[in-house]
């Protein structure tokens, strides 16, 4: 591997850009060796020393004070949004973040209003950082000088490009450092400590006083800038909180925060042996998950990559890729930002409202805050106050799976603010101001067709086969 390794960096022509090829050779060498080393000791985790968090550990967000010194404390933040991936899940070409989410804004859209907002209201300069990948960088350079004008600071960073690995061989797909896109992958957001320290972010932003970065995926629409956690953590001196919030049915995959062996871990579902998955799952057991909505000491993170002292769980990833029209498995070793938790001094968790984790993963997510059961407030979505319970459990078939298929048979968003659960399957479309309550199912049959007419008002029903509804 190491020879490997060489050989692509003796391909780079150009001398600046060299240097941070080797240098991101060397990481992935590392992290190579730490996966073929753990892989070797095949050491797995001890159900017997997992624990519940202390008190002292998983704090609740209702006993944070309320952050009166909330424009001091803005002058010590910077906001990180993970910005790395495609929107090829849900059919669109170019960065997640510039899909259209909500009355013609996008992720990124949205993401800067809330920061420019707060700039105003407090007359704070938070700056606003975004984590790109190779697959991001470009486009997302050519998107974000639209906000020239606005009061907020944008600036970009990539993550690392390493290459994938034959499963067979374990050796690297590329045969040089201009090989197609297909050989290379960013490793997963685990990698931004090391990005953010070698792309000169990290110090730029310590020079200006930042103290704390507040880190979260680019399609959580939930997570905005909460003074109340930012004052809690420069308070309590802790180096790192993770937000985390009460698990539904919908998120019993999602990582907990555990005691293990006397200190704070993320906990993930693959670690987790096979013979206690029922029990990982159980919203009695461990009642919370991970957000991925991070608090982050700036400090903290220069003196461990300084030290190289973040370890973190490795994941493969295995996929297959087409080389010369032959299909062939291969492996990128990832890691989580999250798992870095338990180096980190005084990290805890912290349970936060389910209003502060609105993921937007698929078309089915996008119903919901495209939806009359949110309005838009300085770029952040608010819940109708007359909601009551918690939010409806949304779930559309392959033919909703592509945002063009989605507007196609959805042009109009039905009002949901009495819905509880919503299946759409089959070739379906809604009509204009339709009204969905209780429990609706609506299953196509192949080859069919249905259509709700304007206006209509479904509740507690369930429609099947082929129907076209006419209008009386």
């Amino acid at each position: 591997m190491r020879n490997a390794l060489n050989k692509l960096a003796d391909s780079v022509q150009d001398d600046s850009v060299k240097d941070r090829f080797e240098n991101e050779m060397d990481s992935f060498f590392s992290l190579f060796r730490r996966y073929l080393t753990d892989k070797a000791a095949d050491t797995p985790l001890d159900w017997d020393k997992i624990r519940s968090p202390g008190s002292d550990e998983v704090v609740d967000y209702v006993s944070l004070s309320n952050g009166e010194d909330a424009a001091a404390n803005l002058s010590k933040l910077a906001v990180l949004k993970l910005n790395g991936g495609l929107g090829t899940s849900m059919g669109c070409v170019g960065p997640k973040s510039v899909i259209e989410v909500r009355d013609g804004n996008t992720f990124l859209d949205l993401a800067v209003r809330q920061i420019e907002h707060l700039n105003r209201k407090y007359d704070a300069d938070v700056p606003l950082l975004l984590m790109n990948s190779f697959n991001t960088d470009s486009d997302t350079a050519k998107i974000i000088r639209k906000y020239q004008g606005h009061r907020i600071r944008v600036k970009t960073f990539n993550q690392s490009r390493f290459p994938r690995i034959f499963k067979d061989s374990l050796l690297p797909v590329p045969q040089s450092f201009d090989d197609s896109l297909e050989a290379w992958y960013p490793p997963g957001h685990g990698d931004l400590f090391e990005s953010l320290v070698s792309s000169g972010e990290l110090d730029a932003l310590l020079a200006q006083g930042r103290e704390v970065l507040f880190v979260s995926n680019g399609d959580n629409l939930g997570a905005t800038v909460d003074t109340k956690i930012l004052t809690h953590m420069l308070e309590t001196d802790a180096e790192y909180i993770m937000e985390l919030t009460d698990k539904t049915r919908a998120d019993v995959k999602g990582g907990t925060l555990i005691n293990y062996d006397g200190e704070i871990r993320l906990l993930e579902i693959a670690q987790v042996p096979k013979e206690h998955v029922e029990e990982f799952k159980s919203i009695k057991k461990f009642k919370n998950f991970n957000t991925n909505n991070l608090w982050i000491n700036l400090k903290a993170v220069k003196r461990l990559v300084e030290a190289n002292a973040i370890q973190v769980e490795i994941i493969p990833n295995a996929k297959a890729i087409t080389i010369n029209k032959a299909e062939y498995n291969v492996l990128q070793l990832e890691t989580a930002v999250g798992a870095a938790i338990r180096h980190f001094k005084g990290a805890h968790g912290v349970v936060v409202p389910r209003s502060r984790f609105l993921p937007v993963k698929t078309c089915s997510d996008l119903l919901l805050v495209k939806s009359d059961l949110f309005f838009l407030e300085h770029g952040a979505l608010r819940l109708d106050q007359s909601r009551f319970g918690p939010n409806p459990l949304i779930k559309l078939g392959s033919h909703f799976k592509k945002v063009s298929g989605f507007q196609q048979r959805i042009p109009h968003m039905p009002k949901i603010l009495e819905l509880d659960h919503l299946t759409i399957t089959g070739n379906v479309s809604l009509g204009k101001g339709v009204t969905l309550k209780g429990t609706v199912i609506i299953v196509c049959s192949d080859g069919q067709r249905i259509d709700i007419p304007n206006g209509a008002v479904l509740e507690n029903v369930v429609v099947t086969g082929n129907l076209t509804i006419l209008e009386h």
